[in-house]
């Protein structure tokens, strides 16, 4: 076997693979003995139909099994052995047939056409981005603090319904003013805190246990997973349901928020680890500015990325590309289809060459080990979502060990970390100007624009 490779420009070259007979003659008698082996044909016993037979019925198509063997191993052994660094895999010369005789078989030439990553230039030297940056105010502090008081509270029963009130009633669908036969009938709560004003809303506030009303259920609802759950239907069940319902209120409980006191802080941050209130809203403060770091760090991995795709002049073998994305498409699409596409498939094919030459150029890597601690903090993080402490460190490792054995999670998990760094990397070669916003700002900001 021999491949020759034809330059045609700095992006797209053609790789003509000769083969000899004597390349594939031994595989291609090897393959049919076995056919003939495993072979049942009427008139002759099993594994003795005549090798004529064989070759007339299979021998083509095997011999184009073997040619394709053969020529996908002499490409991906030139291709390795030269160091040439592709795009996508090569793909059959449109314009030229194969050169051989499939009647009678002997030397064999194919040709395919490939595209080469081009070389480029990443200038980051005088690039400078904003660094958004959430004010921890103290109004936000406030509503965490009563968020956690709330949530570390009691609930009793109250004589009227306020406004951040649960009231537990039954729901009764209607058919005009009365019971709908066979209609829906649930009991449920209704969460006033988290309703939209409505005259629903209005309705309830003051009511008392034993107050009937007629309602629209989705004015007490937040979207239809909530309704659906609400009156216990299935959530595809919600867009068809246009009646009214009668609701009477059973039970009204009242949120009585915990004293902020010592007790409340243990049970937040473990016993005798603050002990004011001071303390208490400094950890908070800790806690929120290290969840807003990664939507800050967001933030500039996106402006950063689109700046980069923008600014970083990159030739790529277009032609041959689209080619390539129309023939690996695992359902038909037009040219006018992959057109319409290829602007979103070049840019992301541009930042993942942008990625893989800062990897390259300044020693990227991602160990077993980080992989490892990647998957136990996320489980510790689970855990304390949950209020439970993590397994010992030995039992992490081992589920641990266990995600990081599935090919498709591990692959996941190492794409991630590999993004993780590439953005270190690249806050520490571009000028970063913080810009301290007001939380409704920041989102203004970093989504409004978009």
């Amino acid at each position: 076997m021999n491949v020759v490779e034809e330059k045609i420009d700095n992006l797209n070259a053609v790789l003509r693979v000769k083969i000899s007979k004597e390349d594939y003659s031994e595989k291609l008698e090897k393959t049919l003995n076995d056919y003939r082996k495993q072979a049942n044909m009427p008139g002759f016993r099993p594994g003795k139909t005549p090798m004529g037979l064989i070759k007339k019925k299979y021998g083509k198509a095997i011999l184009a099994e073997e040619l394709n063997k053969a020529v996908n191993q002499s490409l991906y052994d030139f291709i390795t052995k030269n160091n040439l660094n592709v795009l996508g895999n090569p793909l059959p010369k449109a314009d030229e047939e194969v050169k051989g005789d499939f009647e009678n078989p002997g030397d064999f030439e194919f040709s395919y056409e490939i595209g080469m990553s081009p070389d480029f230039s990443l200038n980051l030297d005088k690039a400078s981005f904003e660094y958004l940056k959430i004010d921890i105010s103290d109004e936000m502090l406030d509503k965490e603090v009563e968020n956690l008081a709330r949530r570390y509270g009691k609930l009793v029963s109250a004589d009227k319904v306020g406004e951040r009130d649960m009231v537990l009633g039954k729901f009764t669908e209607l058919d005009g003013d009365k019971p709908k036969e066979g209609g829906i009938t649930n009991t449920s709560t209704i969460s006033m805190e988290f309703i939209e004003d409505s005259p629903a809303k209005k309705n309830l506030i003051g009511a008392k246990v034993g107050d009937e009303f007629v309602l629209d259920p989705k004015e007490v609802s937040k979207g239809d997973t909530d309704m659906a759950a609400m009156l216990a239907i299935k959530k595809e069940e919600v867009a068809d349901l246009n009646s009214l319902f009668n609701f009477t209120i059973t039970e009204i409980k009242q949120m009585i928020p915990a004293e902020i006191n010592q007790e409340l802080f243990d049970k937040l941050f473990g016993e005798g680890a603050i002990s004011s209130e001071a303390e208490m809203r400094a950890k908070i403060s800790e806690d929120l500015n290290r969840m807003f770091s990664g939507d800050s760090d967001r933030v500039f991995n996106n402006a950063v990325s689109k700046k980069l795709i923008e600014d970083t002049k990159i030739d790529l073998p277009e032609a041959f590309l689209k080619r390539w994305i129309a023939s690996t498409s695992k359902e038909a699409i037009t040219p006018e289809k992959v057109e319409q596409d290829f602007e979103g498939y070049r840019n992301g094919l541009k930042w993942q060459l942008i990625q893989n030459k800062l990897i390259k150029e300044n020693g990227v890597k991602v160990e077993p080990q980080d992989a490892l601690n990647y998957v136990k903090a996320m489980m510790v993080n689970q855990y304390a979502q949950y209020g439970m402490p993590a397994p010992p460190d030995a039992e992490l490792d081992k589920y641990a060990k266990n995600a990081l054995s599935n090919q498709e999670e591990a692959n996941r998990i190492y794409d991630n970390l590999y993004q993780v760094k590439i953005f270190t990397l690249l806050k520490g070669m571009v000028k970063l100007n913080d810009k301290v916003v007001s939380y409704e700002k920041f989102i203004e900001e970093a989504y409004g624009k978009q």
